[in-house]
C-alpha cells in the first residue's frame, strides 16, 4: 500500500460518521436574493480600522468625470454587456447578489470542511504533519482544525472590514454615482440605492478574499481565482460599477489584503504545531506544577497534541493570555471533581434524545466548518435578518472572529498550562458519543469560543442577545453531553470566552460605528 493509504481510509471512514451524525452543521449554499439595505453609513469611512492606521492610508486616484469621453466609454461598454447576457451570468448575478461579503463568507465556511480531515497515521504508524511548503501531501495542507479555521476567518474578516472602511472613504470623498444613475436606461440587477459607485465595494471584497484565502487553502488557488474572476465580472453584469471602479477597488482589496498577509506571517501561526521535545517539556511542567497530565489514548499514540503552542499565537486585542488565564481546576478527587465525574456517569447511563441531539447538532468535528464557523453562520443569518450593508457585514464578521481567535488563543494557553486529563482518561470503561480531541481537557474549545462569538453577536444584535447566549451555554454543554468534558471546563470556558470577548466589545465600541 501506498504511504497514508491507511490514513485515508480510516479519515474517510471518521468523516462519514460525523457527516452521518452531524449533517445539520455542514456548510451549504444559502438561496437569496439582492435586499434593500436597512441604511448606508454614509459616515463609514471615517470608522477606526484595524490594521490600517487610518481610513486613506490606501492612495485612490481621483476618479474620471461621469461627463469625461473616458467614463463614457466605459458606460457604453458596460451596457453593451449588459445587452447580451447569458444564462450562466444571469446565474452569476443572482448569486454574488449586492452583499456578497456574505458568499465570501460561505466559500470559506466550505473550505475548511473540506479541509478538516485530522491527518491518520502512516503505514508504519508514524505520523506526517500538514505542510504549507509542500501542499499537495500527503497529508494535504492544511490541517483545518478550529484554531486554523478561526484564524483564517479572522484574517479574511479583518482585511475585508478594514477594505471597506477605505471604499467607504472614496465613495464619499468622490461621490461617483452608480451607473444606473447617470444613465437611467441601465436597469440594475440589485435594489437600486445611493451608495457611491467608486471604488467598488464588490472588487474589494473578492480581490482580499481571493488573495488571503489563497494563502489559507494553496491547493484552491484556481478555484479562488476563477471565484474571484467571476465576482468581478459580475459587476459589470449587474450593472452596479463600471471598469474603472472595479479597478480601484481591486487595488484597496490587493494592498488591505497584503497587510493582513504580513501580520499573518509574523504571528507565530507556524510555530503552534511544535516538536515532540517542547510538547513533552510543556506536558512535563504541567506535572511538575499540579501532579497531573493529559495522555492521548489513540491507537497508535500521536506523537504530539493539536498545536500546543497556540496559545503564543499574536492576539488580536486582549493584551496578554495571562490576563485571561483562569484559575486551577479542580484536583482529581476533590468534592467538585468527583460531582463532575458522576455527573458524567449518570449521563452515560441515562442518555436522553435531546441530550444526545444537542450534542450531535453542537459537534462541529470533522468534515464540518468547526464551531467557530457555527457562530460565522449564525452571524450571516442575523445579517440577512437585518438587512446589513456590506460594510455592517464586514464589521460583525471582523470582532466576531477576532474576539474568537483571541478566545481560541486564550483557550489552548489554558489548555496547556494546566494540562488536565479529559473524563476518557480519568474513568474507567467511559465510553463518549463524540470522539476524543486530541488536546487537554480544561478549558472546553466549544464553549470559549461560543461564549466569546455570543458575547459580540449579543453587542451587535441587542435584540437576539438572549437567544445567542441561550445557545452559547447549549454548545457549552452539549461537549458534557458528549462525555468529553467536565463540567468545570465547559462552565469556566464559558466564562473565559466572556472575559476575553469583552476587549473586542470595547475595542468595537470606540471605532465610531454606533
Amino acid at each position: 500500500m501506498k504511504k497514508n493509504s491507511v490514513a485515508s481510509c480510516i479519515c474517510v471512514c471518521i468523516c462519514m460518521l460525523f457527516i452521518t451524525s452531524c449533517e445539520d452543521e455542514l456548510p451549504t449554499m444559502a438561496n437569496y436574493s439582492a435586499y434593500a439595505f436597512a441604511g448606508l453609513d454614509v459616515n463609514g469611512g471615517s470608522w477606526t480600522p484595524i490594521l490600517l492606521t487610518n481610513s486613506d492610508q490606501i492612495s485612490v486616484a481621483t476618479p474620471a468625470a461621469v461627463t469625461s469621453s473616458e467614463y463614457v466609454a466605459e458606460l457604453a461598454s458596460l451596457k453593451s454587456t449588459m445587452a447580451s447576457l447569458k444564462s450562466d451570468q444571469r446565474r452569476a448575478i443572482e448569486y454574488w447578489t449586492n452583499n456578497p461579503i456574505l458568499r465570501w463568507n460561505e466559500i470559506t465556511l466550505e473550505l475548511i470542511a473540506k479541509y478538516n480531515l485530522i491527518p491518520g497515521p502512516n503505514d508504519d504508524g508514524t505520523y506526517t504533519l500538514p505542510n504549507a511548503a509542500a501542499p499537495e501531501g500527503p497529508p494535504a495542507f492544511p490541517f483545518a482544525h478550529p484554531p486554523y479555521a478561526v484564524r483564517a476567518l479572522a484574517y479574511l474578516s479583518v482585511a475585508q472590514f478594514d477594505g471597506l472602511i477605505t471604499a467607504w472613504h472614496y465613495k464619499y470623498t468622490f461621490n461617483r454615482p452608480a451607473p444606473y444613475q447617470v444613465d437611467n436606461s441601465i436597469n440594475s440587477a440589485y435594489n437600486q440605492n445611493n451608495l457611491p459607485s467608486y471604488p467598488s465595494d464588490g472588487a474589494v471584497l473578492a480581490t482580499s478574499a481571493r488573495d488571503i484565502l489563497t494563502v489559507m487553502f494553496p491547493l484552491e488557488k484556481e478555484y479562488l481565482k476563477g471565484k474571484a474572476e467571476e465576482h468581478l465580472k459580475s459587476l459589470i453584469w449587474a450593472g452596479i460599477n463600471v471598469a474603472s471602479d472595479i479597478a480601484a477597488g481591486e487595488f484597496i482589496g490587493t494592498e488591505v489584503a497584503k497587510l493582513a498577509l504580513d501580520r499573518a506571517s509574523k504571528d507565530g501561526m507556524n510555530k503552534a504545531q511544535c516538536p515532540k521535545s517542547v510538547s513533552d517539556s510543556i506536558k512535563a511542567a504541567a506535572f511538575n506544577r499540579f501532579g497531573w497530565q493529559w495522555d492521548n489514548l489513540e491507537l497508535p499514540t500521536r506523537p504530539v497534541g493539536l498545536a500546543p503552542l497556540f496559545g503564543k499565537v499574536k492576539l488580536w486585542n486582549v493584551p496578554t493570555v495571562e490576563e485571561v488565564r483562569p484559575g486551577v481546576p479542580p484536583a482529581p478527587g476533590s468534592i467538585e471533581y468527583n460531582a463532575s465525574l458522576k455527573e458524567l456517569v449518570d449521563i452515560q447511563n441515562h442518555m436522553t434524545e435531546e441530550k444526545r441531539r444537542i450534542a450531535n447538532y453542537w459537534q462541529d468535528g470533522l468534515s464540518t466548518y468547526t464551531p467557530p464557523g457555527h457562530w460565522n453562520k449564525i452571524a450571516k443569518d442575523y445579517l440577512l435578518k437585518y438587512k446589513g450593508n456590506p460594510l455592517r457585514a464586514a464589521r460583525t464578521f471582523a470582532y466576531l472572529n477576532m474576539a474568537m481567535m483571541d478566545g481560541g488563543i486564550s483557550c489552548w494557553d489554558t489548555k496547556y498550562y494546566y494540562h488536565y486529563p479529559r473524563p476518557i482518561q480519568q474513568i474507567p470503561g467511559f465510553k463518549t458519543i463524540a470522539g476524543t480531541p486530541n488536546f487537554p481537557s480544561y478549558t472546553s474549545g466549544h464553549s470559549v469560543f461560543s461564549s466569546s462569538g455570543a458575547e459580540v453577536l449579543a453587542y451587535i444584535f441587542p435584540a437576539e442577545a438572549s437567544q445567542v447566549r441561550a445557545w452559547a451555554v447549549e454548545a457549552a454543554e452539549s461537549r458534557i453531553y458528549g462525555g468529553i468534558h467536565w463540567r468545570f471546563d465547559a462552565e469556566v470556558g464559558t466564562t473565559q470566552g466572556k472575559n476575553v470577548a469583552k476587549y473586542t466589545i470595547d475595542r468595537a465600541k470606540q471605532d465610531g460605528a454606533n
